[in-house]
Order: C-alpha cells, then structure tokens, then sequence
C-alpha cells in the first residue's frame, strides 16, 4: 500500500479527472484511466488498487454536496462551482477527510498545502489553507 501522501495525490487526480469530463465519466471509470496512465508511464508493473485513495474519493463524491456547502460557507466571496478543478478537489478531499476519518485536522491541512503548491499556485496555498483552518476551527467548536 502507498504512503497515505501518494494515496492523497492520487484520489486528488482521479477527481480532477473526473470533474473536468462529469457527466461523461464516472467515478469507477476515472479511477481505471487514472492506473492505466500509470501502468503505461511510471510503472513496469501494474500499481495494485490503494484503498486510501479508493476511500478519499468515493467519500469526496459520496459526500460531495455537505462538502461543497461547508467549502462554500468559509471560502469568502468564492463559491465551489467557480473555484479551479484542482483547488476545489483538493477542498473537498481535505474536507472529507477531517471530517469522516480519524486523521487530525494539522496533517489533513499540511497535505492540502502540500497538494496545492505541486498541483496549483502559490494563491492557491494561502486560500486553501484559509478555508481549511476556518473549517477546523469550526469542527473544534462543534
């Protein structure tokens, strides 16, 4: 099994996959194009499925509208639809995860950071963060 940091890298990608042709392609077809790109460019060998990852996505999708209605609540002036494919599923992984998995709320944000500065731009890390921590923060209160 992948470190759960490449697992994270992974669903993100599956989901941007899946976002930018829905309603073309489905979750379960994302998800094979995704290890069939990677069979054919990184690996000799097939790279075996990664439950992590197959939990952060199905979950991100399964949950999607929670998600996008607490990403819309703390991203000032920005609603989910409008924000860029790749920051707004690397929100709603982060999101999903801090609230439906037992990994605490620094490590899910540090990933997201993570994420947005390989995937994104360096605006992009300020934002997600600031949505991220004002999410936390309410969590915490809850």
């Amino acid at each position: 099994m992948p470190a759960r940091h490449q697992s994270r890298r992974r669903a993100l990608q599956i989901l941007y996959q899946w976002d930018m042709r829905q309603p073309l392609l489905s979750l379960d077809e994302a998800t094979r194009a995704y290890y069939a790109s990677l069979y054919s460019d990184d690996y000799e060998e097939r790279p075996s499925w990664d439950e992590f990852t197959d939990k952060l996505t199905r979950g991100a999708l399964e949950h999607r509208e929670e998600l996008d209605a607490l990403l819309d609540r703390h991203s000032q002036n920005w609603r989910v639809a409008r924000m860029s494919f790749v920051d707004r599923n690397i929100l709603r992984l982060a999101a999903f995860e801090m609230i439906h998995t037992d990994t605490p709320a620094p490590v899910v944000i540090d990933e997201a950071i993570e994420l947005a500065r390989r995937f994104s731009s360096d605006e992009s890390v300020a934002f997600v963060n600031g949505v991220l921590d004002a999410l936390r923060r309410q969590l915490q209160r809850s």
